[in-house]
């Protein structure tokens, strides 16, 4: 499945029906009065969060979505029927915005949330609305009015309550396909996951906690250099980072320097949030080198940092522990 988390959509409201001018005419009723009854209301349209969708794939097809018109009066004080309102399933997640101002519109993260987007056309009047002492007759009646009509910018943000980031073959495929029943591609290649993974991973409670793979980071991501620019915006939910570093990278500081200094350039808080550092892959040196180069990191960073293999298992329940001590699990 292709996975897009930008879109662009219009929608409108259905118009409002037409009220219309009409009179009584029965048998052995003189001067039966006016009859024209007032038109339906049109349709609204609302966005609702389906957990069951994971993309905006489906708006990449359609971008246009209308509700229904009302329909108009009838005679003998008959009202039209209102427009059915349309609802627009949308993956838990998404944010809306007004495409003209970026206004924030509404946050949909909850299943089942839903939001008014469009609001339908008021109903026009019939005749016998007009009906007064001083007018038996009235022939006035009122045209529906149009309902709204706006172009929107979806936006989605994986709903993960923590974010595994590094450079580019930093082993987080890895990591969340043995912690998780997660199965992205895994390669000895650079950028090798081009999208980002949810992977849920079993908490000592019995339930789960999703973790997201976010697609590796370079120098100059926040710019748009890359990969990172289109997924940074999916590590902003997260409670907690893991900062995945290559132990055998030749310079582990200057690794891990490159990813705080994308995260403090996209901004949005995104480098005082909370964060573990492991260094992985260490079953690629020996103990001497291994011992050196956590020194670098947890000196540079201010904090311990625990060395993990995510391809032989190793210390990845120590990693898990840290991970719900943080999360007050």
């Amino acid at each position: 499945m292709q996975f897009i988390d930008q879109a662009r959509i219009a929608v409108r409201a259905g118009r409002g029906g037409d009220g219309i001018a009409a009179f009584r005419r029965e048998k052995y009723v003189p001067a039966g009065g006016p009859s024209g009854g007032d038109g339906g209301r049109g349709g609204d349209v609302w966005l609702e969060a389906d957990p069951n969708l994971q993309t905006l794939l489906d708006f990449k097809y359609k971008r246009l979505f209308e509700a229904v018109d009302g329909r108009r009066g009838g005679p003998n004080k008959s009202t039209g029927a209102s427009g059915d309102g349309l609802t627009i399933k949308v993956p838990c997640g998404t944010e809306v915005r007004d495409l003209r101002t970026g206004i924030l519109l509404g946050d949909l993260t909850e299943p089942g949330e839903k939001l008014l987007v469009a609001v339908g056309g008021r109903a026009g009047l019939g005749n016998a609305h007009y009906l007064s002492n001083r007018n038996r007759a009235p022939e006035k009646f009122t045209e529906g009015r149009d309902g709204e009509e706006w172009n929107l910018q979806l936006e989605l943000k994986l709903l993960a309550e923590v974010g595994i980031i590094g450079l580019p073959n930093a082993g987080k495929s890895t990591l969340i396909s043995v912690l998780s029943a997660a199965r992205p591609k895994i390669a000895d290649y650079p950028f090798t996951t081009l999208v980002p993974n949810l992977g849920v991973v079993r908490r000592p409670t019995g339930d789960g906690t999703v973790f997201a793979d976010i697609p590796g980071l370079i120098a100059g991501a926040a710019q748009g250099a890359g990969l990172g620019h289109d997924f940074l915006r999916h590590i902003q939910r997260t409670r907690l980072l893991i900062h995945l570093v290559d132990a055998s990278s030749e310079d582990v500081v200057r690794d891990l320097q490159v990813v705080e200094q994308e995260l403090a350039a996209y901004g949005n808080g995104l480098d005082e949030r909370p964060c573990l550092v492991a260094l992985n892959k260490t079953e690629l040196l020996l103990d001497d080198e291994l011992e050196e180069r956590v020194k670098q990191v947890s000196d540079h960073c201010g904090q311990p940092v625990m060395a993990i293999s995510a391809a032989t298992s190793h210390n990845l329940d120590k990693l898990l522990s840290a991970t719900w001590k943080e999360l007050g699990i």
